[in-house]
């Protein structure tokens, strides 16, 4: 049975092969938050052209408005919900959210600090009982498939515990791509076990945690260096017997200077696109950056939109 990973060619065209799994999906209602600038009101309404999104743009409307008129963007298709400024374009997007009236979370022009204080509020947030992160989904030009990066923005320092969920939440992504078993690379300096670099610690106790049903629907392994991980000639030239490596689905860094760096150095170096959405909130959410490409924003609602469908299933 072909899925979406097994499908995806060496090199670009990845994204187009994920829309084109979207193309029989029905698109999903999302709450974009304060879209106020042209990128950010062009990123949702171009989604909502391909039938990935069903936009709710939540913000002052005035400066909505002047952006659809600077972008040439016919607003009468369009809900918009009022609201006077950022930090209330994010609260009421999360109301949304919280009243079923939106199933996806699509951030706009506003800071990312100010969209995940609503999400993480005690009061009327998005929480669960899951450590919410971030996870780049990367098409990567020398790579055979899909690569999911994380967490490169959310958690600085996690801890064990949370691994496991930073874990847990980038399995759950990979199996709602398509991949129904992943295999996941911890990854760390070297590929040895020592108490001077705790990463590695942490790594060999994940892989114990997976044995013992603590992290489910994967395959893992680490400490795996980054070369152990990608390439399997570099890992037996090293003597590591591994399935993991050289194919791996997830790269779990060991905390976020790591995990943000490899995803730059793959985006300016290698020529990779990267979509970003967080997870492990009540619903997904669209994290983009200033600096994504057009393609990279499309792809992370359609990212977004293939995660919410599986949550429909698994509801």
């Amino acid at each position: 049975m072909n899925t979406l990973m097994q499908e995806m060619q060496t090199g670009t065209g990845k994204y187009e092969q994920l829309l084109e799994r979207c193309k029989s999906l029905e698109p999903i209602p999302t709450a974009v938050a304060h879209p106020c600038d042209e990128t950010s009101l062009s990123g949702a309404v171009e989604a909502a052209s391909k039938g990935l999104i069903v936009p709710i743009l939540v913000g002052p409307r005035a400066k909505i408005e002047s952006a659809a008129n600077s972008a040439g963007i016919d607003l009468s298709k369009f809900q918009v919900v009022d609201a006077p400024h950022s930090h209330a374009s994010a609260a009421k997007a999360v109301e949304l959210l919280r009243e079923a009236k939106a199933e996806l979370l699509m951030k706009g022009s506003l800071h990312t600090d100010e969209l995940m204080g609503a999400v993480v509020s005690r009061d009327g947030g998005l929480r669960t009982s899951r450590r919410i992160s971030h996870a780049f989904v990367m098409d990567v030009p020398t790579y055979h498939k899909v690569l999911i990066v994380t967490d490169g923005a959310i958690n600085i320092a996690p801890t064990l515990e949370d691994k496991v969920d930073i874990c847990q939440n980038a399995i759950d992504l990979a199996i709602s791509l398509g991949r129904e078993w992943p295999n996941v690379a911890i990854l760390a300096a070297v590929e040895t076990v020592t108490s001077k670099m705790p990463a590695t610690i942490d790594a060999a106790a994940l892989c114990k945690m997976s044995e013992r049903g603590q992290i489910k629907g994967a395959v893992l392994d680490g400490p795996l260096a980054f070369d152990n991980a990608i390439s399997r000639e570099a890992a037996k030239t090293k003597g590591i017997n591994s399935d993991v490596a050289g194919d791996p689905d997830i790269l779990i860094a060991p905390d976020l200077e790591a995990g943000n760096i490899l995803a730059k150095q793959l985006t300016f170096l290698a020529k990779a696109d990267s979509a970003g959405i967080v997870l492990g909130a009540r619903v997904p959410i669209i994290l983009t950056s200033r600096a994504d490409s057009v393609r990279s924003r499309i792809a992370s609602c359609g990212v977004a939109m293939l995660a919410a469908h599986a949550r429909r299933k698994k509801a």
